[in-house]
């Protein structure tokens, strides 16, 4: 972010027309702590000698529309007696976990996917027996924890992982996550074992961007000694040996101080301004005979009308429960730097929740300094503790709105609700009899984020991840020019002139500006695609078309069919969230991780001697799916650049530029985006001091209008 962009920042956040200053500081106040991060686990007090993580390298390659992140680990076990070597780290958000390796005498070995139950009992009779074993699974949205057995005295293991994602592309604004920080909810994890997050030796991270358009520049908001390097105008490379350290950089750093796994490492780059709306698409086909999978990405163009802004009525709903122990003073402070700054026809209330929900403010009352001050006292002296009614939080932050009047509700909380209802289906149940929007922005990596999605997703509003790590001003100006505009809503997509099935996303949720539309499918025969959009604007009808075509064979992208389930099982699980679980539903979800080889809730990933697969009974498919993905790869590394960009054939499906924030949106009527200066303002306040520790979300609710 050039300081051009930043001064905009700062003029923008001046304008008394949107009241960026409102909430100068409320979450970014509130988060000060110690973190359970990435690492090696012990049992906590059972006198079990330490593993030593020698050895961690990150690969990361952006392919235009996806990302292949690849992580190689040394273990050494410096003891006289063998050991087992548990590794934890955070769930990346929405991450197809798909490779495991284990090296065994030298030789790499690739993991199969197996159901979850098969796995544990698997590596348990091969620990016992004494052979080499390794497993990774999924702990819910938590982690993901790896264990491999034996790690020998005085000696090393090396194990690797890849994952892979869709971009994370908002605004012309790429985002990169590789997750360090634990975010603390898993009370029996930090309480059972302790955590070695330090790497003694060797660390790497590389990043590595082929974009199918021009980038303008890259930036690592916490990590600015990174070495960042433009190779073209769509290639670049960044590497890290160490962070936050005024030493030279390496891409591998082996002296100096050890680095510790307690922060995240965050990557932005920006595209080239002015952009045009379009569609991109990524295919693979092995043969003409066989069945293709398509990704496609499609980016509007910026014709979103923009909202005009009325007084509103406020719910700030604060988690007491014992979790926000230490954050608890300065959140207070946050609230009243928010409160002070509201205009003088809004309302407000403030609603607290620990085991129980009490309104401490009595009900709405006018943001006058004599209300504010009142109400203030209360929230001061408040105590906290007990556990976390997040059902009776959101239940009274829906009593009593006002009908006439814009509804905003912000909730603070680590998004884990263990007191009361717990139960996801029951939350989408309430929300589903409210006409209100959520807007919810994810703080940390272990919060429940299927439930906050999930929350958002019913109510047709979006979720953001924040990070310790990010550029809070550049997550103030994507959430400000969203809540600032109509959505597109009510999304249908029709194809015609090649059969396509199996579409993911069966209905797509609302695009608000600057969002892309990712769908994934199959498809049965080559030649011409015709696409129809439709969708609402506010209260006007639209339809966009584009005609591409679909090749006979492309093998250069196998990984999109992983990416293809796991985004069907996603869409599974949701289901079963409105419509409850049912045996049916669940085998499915078990079919087609088996058969993409996806470590999942119901499936893990076990490495054993070569020999041991056949005594199991274990085909070596996931085997074979590795190594068609290893060769793409390898092919893939020699271009320059991501070759799926797709040239429209005849009218272009969108004649406006995608959004951007270096050039002014377009302009148009008022809507139902008119809670953009609460946001920024909010989100402001993170930027003002560096936050050690991030457990929290932040949730917007907008009465929809």
């Amino acid at each position: 972010m050039n300081i051009e962009t930043i001064n905009r920042i700062v003029n923008l956040c001046r304008s008394p027309h949107y009241l960026k200053i409102a909430f100068t500081c409320f979450l970014g106040l509130i988060l000060s702590s110690t973190s359970f991060a990435a690492g090696l686990l012990t049992p906590s007090g059972g006198g079990l000698p330490a593993l030593d993580l020698q050895e961690q390298h990150v690969t990361v390659t952006v392919d235009g529309s996806f990302v292949t992140t690849t992580v190689d680990q040394v273990f050494f076990n410096p003891n006289p007696q063998q050991l087992e070597a548990i590794y934890s780290f955070p769930v990346p958000a929405h991450a197809a976990v798909g490779e495991f390796i284990y090296w065994i005498n030298g030789k790499p070995i690739i993991g199969e996917v197996v159901k979850k139950q098969q796995a544990k009992e698997i590596y348990a009779k091969e620990k016992n027996a004494g052979r080499h074993v390794a497993m990774v699974e999924k702990d819910e949205y938590k982690t993901f924890d790896i264990r491999v057995s034996p790690v020998l005295p005085q000696q090393a293991v090396k194990i690797r992982l890849v994952y892979l994602q869709s971009v994370d592309l908002d605004t012309g604004i790429g985002r990169y996550v590789y997750p360090l920080e634990e975010g603390g909810v898993d009370e029996a994890q930090q309480a059972f074992w302790d955590s070695n997050n330090v790497v003694s030796q060797k660390f790497s991270f590389n990043f590595n961007l082929r974009s199918a358009y021009p980038v303008q520049g890259i930036r690592l908001p916490k990590h600015a000694g990174a070495t960042i390097k433009k190779i073209s105008a769509e290639q670049w490379h960044v590497s890290l040996g160490h962070h936050d350290t005024g030493v030279e950089n390496t891409s591998e750093q082996a002296a100096g101080p050890a680095m510790r796994l307690d922060q995240d490492i965050v990557v932005y780059w920006r595209q080239q301004s002015g952009l045009p709306g379009g569609l991109d698409l990524v295919t693979y086909k092995a043969d003409a005979n066989s069945r293709g999978t398509f990704m496609l990405t499609l980016t509007p163009g910026d014709d979103l009308g923009s909202a005009i802004q009325n007084g509103r009525d406020w719910t700030f709903l604060l988690d007491v429960s014992g979790s926000m122990q230490g954050k608890y003073a300065t959140l207070v402070e946050g609230v009243r730097k928010a409160l002070q700054q509201l205009k003088p026809q809004d309302r407000f209330r403030v609603i607290v929740f620990n085991d129980r929900a009490h309104d401490l403010s009595g009900g709405f009352q006018p943001a006058q300094v004599a209300s504010v001050s009142s109400v203030l006292g209360l929230v001061e002296n408040y105590s906290v503790g007990n556990g976390t009614n997040l059902y009776a939080g959101l239940l009274a932050s829906l009593k009593d709105l006002d009908a006439d009047r814009v509804n905003g509700i912000i909730l603070v909380t680590d998004g884990v609700a263990n007191v009361g209802v717990t139960e996801k289906t029951k939350f989408l149940a309430l929300l589903k009899k409210q006409d209100v929007r959520l807007f919810t922005f994810i703080m940390g990596n272990s919060a429940n984020r299927p439930l906050l999605e999930g929350m958002a997703d019913v109510s047709d509003g979006f979720a953001m991840s924040v990070s310790n790590s990010d550029d809070i001003k550049g997550h103030l100006m994507l959430a400000t020019s969203k809540l600032g505009h109509y959505a597109m809503r009510d999304i249908r997509l029709n194809f015609d002139g090649v059969r396509v099935t199996d579409v993911v996303p069966e209905k797509p949720q609302s695009l608000y500006r600057g969002d892309q539309l990712v769908v994934f499918g199959h498809y049965h025969n080559d030649g011409k695609l015709d696409i129809v959009l439709k969708a609402k604007v506010g209260a006007e009808d639209k339809q966009y078309s584009m005609q591409i075509e679909l090749p006979e064979k492309n093998t250069g992208s196998p990984e999109i069919e992983r990416l293809w389930a796991y985004y069907k099982i996603q869409q599974l699980n949701q289901k079963q969230d409105y419509l409850g679980e049912d045996a049916d539903t669940e085998q499915a979800i078990t079919d087609i991780a088996l058969e993409y080889g996806l470590v999942t809730d119901q499936t893990s990933m076990i490495v054993l001697e070569e020999a041991m697969y056949a005594a199991y009974n274990i085909d070596r498919t996931n085997q074979k799916r590795v190594q068609r993905e290893q060769l793409a790869r390898e092919q893939r590394d020699m271009q320059q650049v991501a070759q799926q960009k797709v040239i429209p054939q005849g009218t272009p499906m969108f004649k406006q530029p995608r959004a951007d924030l270096n050039r002014p949106a377009s302009r148009g009527s008022s809507g139902g985006g008119s809670a953009g200066f609460v946001l920024i303002a909010i989100l402001g306040l993170l930027g003002l001091r560096r936050l050690f520790f991030l457990k929290a979300s932040m949730v917007l609710a907008i009465k929809r209008q």
